[in-house]
């Protein structure tokens, strides 16, 4: 059978294969779907999430950037990430402790028992503590302060749309140490070019430092993908090449898209994304 993506009304992404797992759950309907070429893929509410073929792009460049910068990230928070693909990456650091916020429990029993590739068996790491929790009323009323906050959320509709909200920003600034940094994914940059300047609008009331990403993540619809940076202190652009190579040697970290070179390339944007932003 052929299963659509749907975010959009006039974009399809078709994929062949089979359904192995479908369920309504409180919140969205969940299902993992069976390809040839992209193995199993997560869809919420129609739309994919991540595959095993190629989640290691979005995964990588949610949080590498951001923990080789960080002078000592040690306290972690997760929001959304119910798949277990950046809580991975998160653990190959020398972090420890790592709050993993998740609104939907079937998400994360789901993806323990279907996608194994992408999570390992990083729920099962003691540095973690897994939270059935909406992310944005944790960062209300949570008073302990973290190095990083890494916010993998769907896009801005239903219960998500409250994490792209100018009030969910100032709570993370207020949660963060003084060098503090979070990282958030903001959409196709081609098809949903508002997402981006809308939360870098927001963003740069509040945090002195903000800075644009794109990443290639071939099943996200076309094109670049985009992600912002927001830092109390120094940003993932300053770190010396030197030193952010030695980091990356010393720690053996193994990854497949993320590399220092690719680490400074991501930051050099198209003049139609730095448009975006300023209209």
């Amino acid at each position: 059978m052929w299963y659509y993506e749907k975010l959009f009304p006039d974009v399809k992404l078709g994929l062949e294969g089979k359904i192995i797992y479908k369920k309504k759950s409180s919140y969205q309907n969940i299902v993992i779907y069976q390809t040839p070429r992209l193995g199993r893929i997560l869809f919420l509410d129609d739309t994919i999430q991540t595959t095993e073929k190629d989640n290691f792009v979005y995964h990588e460049m949610l949080t590498h950037p951001l923990l080789l910068s960080h002078p000592s990230p040690k306290k972690i928070l997760v929001i959304g990430a119910g798949d277990g693909g950046v809580l991975k990456e998160v653990l190959k650091h020398d972090v420890e402790k790592v709050y993993l916020v998740e609104i939907d429990r079937e998400v994360i029993e789901v993806s323990k028992k279907y996608l194994k590739s992408i999570c390992g068996k990083s729920f099962n790491d003691k540095r973690v503590e897994t939270i059935i929790d909406d992310g944005a009323k944790f960062v209300q009323n949570k008073e302990e302060k973290f190095d990083i906050v890494i916010v993998d959320s769907p896009d801005p509709m239903g219960v998500a749309k409250v994490l792209f909200s100018q009030k969910f920003y100032q709570d993370i600034f207020s949660l963060l140490n003084e060098d503090g940094m979070m990282i958030r994914q903001t959409g196709s940059s081609i098809l949903q070019p508002k997402e981006l300047r809308e939360n870098y609008n927001r963003i740069k009331k509040i945090f002195p430092k903000i800075t644009p990403m794109v990443a290639a993540c071939p099943t996200y619809i076309i094109g670049f993908f985009t992600f912002l940076i927001a830092c109390k202190g120094k940003t993932p652009l300053n770190i010396p090449f030197e030193d952010l190579n030695r980091k990356y040697q010393q720690k053996k970290l193994r990854t497949k898209y993320y590399n220092p070179e690719i680490h400074f390339a991501s930051f050099s944007l198209p003049n139609y994304i730095k448009g975006g932003i300023e209209e």
